[in-house]
């Protein structure tokens, strides 16, 4: 098949353009090697996949010869100068001098400092559609072609910086977060569009929250806060807050509840009736002596841990003892002899 410009670009065959213009702009930028210094070698290798793309799709007959004949029809397009064209009107291919292949591929920084020379860098064009030059020491040199790299060669304020991200908190019961659940939302953004004008544009995001996930868990939508001309896109995090829960209390990945019991069950014993955050019904025997500071723990009935699928937390029931208010004396003698008083 070989390659299809229109997936590296991220845009449909019938694309204006106007919208292939801000593919290439957003994925430029995103892509470009000095903005991924940890994995320079796949940005590099991207970012001239990026801008072969878009050299072939905004220009009219190269796009009209790769629709027909594909990447094997530009290789044969004759180099510059010559005649014979097989497709068309005999027209020259665009790529340099010499070589069997007439479509040479421009230098990817070139097209870039076409559409970032005057902004955000602030530095003068040469004039449009024409490549960038830049007034170096030693001279002039084309676009980012020559000894320097622009990146480097200016200070870092001309360097379009991507902001903070945007982070808002996302409240989950306990229950969400028990179980795991969906949630969408929906959000609205300033975007630039292709003439560089802010516009509103809304959209709805899925988040998968995942069992076991914690008070302060961020998931992050790259790309997708607001955009402001000239710089990158924010990121947009959302961080799980915890609502607070009428029977439960969370203890990292255990979970804890309060019973109260009577002093007599607190003694002779009783059962414990609990509804779980699943909805599940426990009935829980104590028969140890419930005395103060007494704790009866549950194994693996807390909350799922995150990043050991299947294995749970303990649950831990704390208890409080409800002494009567008053004893008759027939109640105080018997609990003496019962209890060898």
């Amino acid at each position: 098949m070989g390659v299809d410009y229109y997936n590296i670009l991220k845009v449909d065959k019938n694309a204006t353009d106007e919208d292939l213009k801000k593919s290439y702009r957003k994925l430029a930028m995103k892509w470009h090697p000095d903005k991924n210094p940890n994995n320079k070698k796949e940005a590099e290798a991207k970012f001239k996949q990026i801008s072969e793309a878009y050299e072939v799709l905004s220009d009219p007959q190269k796009r009209a010869i790769y629709d027909q004949y594909g990447e094997e029809g530009l290789k044969d397009m004759p180099p510059s100068g010559s005649s014979g064209f097989p497709y068309g009107n005999g027209s020259s291919g665009g790529g340099g001098g010499g070589g069997s292949s007439g479509f040479n591929p421009r230098n990817a920084e070139d097209i870039f400092a076409e559409f970032f020379g005057s902004s955000p860098f602030g530095f003068g064009s040469s004039g449009p559609g024409r490549s960038m030059r830049f007034q170096s020491d030693g001279g002039m040199f084309g676009g980012f072609g020559g000894s320097e790299n622009l990146f480097r060669t200016y200070s870092e304020g001309t360097v379009p910086r991507k902001p903070a991200p945007v982070e808002s908190k996302l409240p989950c019961s306990l229950e969400e977060l028990y179980s795991g659940s969906t949630r969408k939302m929906k959000i609205s953004r300033t975007v630039v569009d292709g003439h560089g004008r802010q516009v509103q544009e809304t959209e709805i995001l899925t988040i998968d929250v995942k069992p076991g996930w914690k008070k302060g868990t961020k998931v992050t939508f790259q790309d997708k806060g607001n955009e402001q001309l000239n710089q990158l896109p924010a990121d947009l995090v959302f961080i799980i807050d915890e609502k607070p829960h009428h029977m439960y209390k969370r203890d990292g990945n255990d979970l804890i509840i309060n019973q109260r019991v009577t002093l007599a069950e607190a003694l002779g014993g009783t059962t414990v009736n609990i509804s779980t955050l699943d909805g599940r019904s426990l009935s829980i025997p104590v028969h140890d002596i419930v005395r103060p500071g007494y704790e009866l723990v549950v194994a693996r009935e807390g909350m799922p841990v995150a990043k050991e699928p299947g294995n749970r937390g303990d649950l831990k029931i704390k208890f409080e003892v409800k002494f009567p208010t008053r004893l008759t004396p027939e109640q105080r003698a018997g609990l003496k002899r019962a209890l060898g008083g």
